[in-house]
């Protein structure tokens, strides 16, 4: 589990709870007038008006909670989507993500950002089943470039070597 679907899922339980909270306050009021508030000629409105007050308030807490499931759903979907393209995902990449030395972009989960490099991005294309990289000539600080060829050229040397017999 992700730490933002965590996250989720707590703040989901929090809500769940606060809404509990609410509707039991809620039938409490209610209870509590008994019907005669509302034959008194000075409070009668006043009454109603707090009933929907605590309805709006709930119906606002239950929208929040909604948007919550929705959006603990879309989170699954895109594990499920990165754990779906992991399947053709070479293992020597994953290892490398698991080492903590790539990460994974959910959005587009074949393509990996090497840690404390800015802007260089690798990528998986699954098509041509080839490891290529994109903005490297970004990449301007000597260290990060250092890191990041030395990545690349690892998994190019694995993961490319008809390309690269070709060539010489």
């Amino acid at each position: 589990m992700t730490k933002k679907l965590q996250i989720l899922k707590n703040s989901l339980e929090k809500k769940n709870k606060a809404f509990d909270e609410k509707l039991q306050d809620h039938f409490r009021t209610v209870k509590q007038a008994n019907g005669q508030p509302l034959n008194d000629k000075k409070n009668g409105r006043a009454t109603l008006d707090k009933w929907e007050r605590q309805n709006e308030s709930l119906r606002k807490l239950k929208d929040s909670i909604q948007k919550t499931k929705d959006a603990i759903e879309r989170e699954e979907s895109k594990i499920r989507r990165v754990e779906l393209t992991n399947n053709d995902i070479p293992s020597e990449i994953l290892d490398l993500v698991q080492k903590g030395e790539l990460l994974q972009w959910r959005k587009h989960p074949n393509t990996f950002f090497v840690t404390d490099v800015d802007k260089g991005r690798i990528i998986w294309d699954n098509k041509r089943k080839v490891v290529a990289h994109r903005y490297t000539h970004l990449v301007t600080d000597k260290d990060q470039r250092s890191k990041f060829v030395r990545l690349y050229n690892g998994l190019n040397d694995i993961l490319n070597p008809k390309k690269n017999k070709k060539n010489k």
